[in-house]
């Protein structure tokens, strides 16, 4: 899929196939995930795959219910005592959202959907997952193959979002 057609095409999807992810297309994820630029080139990212069921268990209550039916669920991570930093704050979060819109990208040209969540208690999946403190939740990223035919919404036009000074 062309890079444009991608970008075009990519929503969020709330609804999944219980279908399995090859790991041909996995594979092509991540390395479009690890081409993805960050600050000083530090990649201060680290994305954790919950496959365990005693693991996505932990996470009832702290995601959406629908998030945990997707055959693979994806928890985004910055690490806030390794990334660039501006003004004395780390940037971890603008990184990872980088990589993060890679992998989205990605997934959809691969034929899957995605969803970006921030909705969520970042301390308590933190200690679900037992996730070290310089690790910051900063995405849960579930995906697979879409079983829902929701339209893509409406943008707006290019004039009220650019404006030329």
């Amino acid at each position: 899929m062309d890079l444009y057609e991608a970008i075009k095409t990519r929503r969020s999807v709330r609804k999944y196939q219980r279908t399995p992810v090859p790991q041909d297309k996995l594979l092509r994820i991540w390395e479009a995930v690890r081409w993805a630029p960050s600050a000083c080139n530090l990649q201060p990212w680290l994305f954790l795959v919950v496959e365990s069921p005693d693991k996505r268990a932990k996470l009832k209550g702290i995601i959406q219910d629908w998030a945990l039916e997707a055959p693979v669920l994806i928890i985004a991570l910055g690490n806030r005592e390794n990334a660039w930093r501006r003004d004395n704050e780390s940037i971890h979060p603008v990184d990872v959202a980088i990589a993060v819109e890679h992998l989205v990208l990605a997934a959809t040209a691969e034929g899957l959907g995605t969803c970006w969540i921030c909705a969520f208690d970042r301390k308590r999946l933190a200690a679900a997952l037992n996730i070290k403190p310089e690790w910051d939740p900063v995405a849960v990223i579930p995906l697979g193959y879409s079983a829902d035919d929701s339209p893509r919404s409406t943008r707006k036009e290019i004039a009220e979002i650019v404006k030329v000074i």
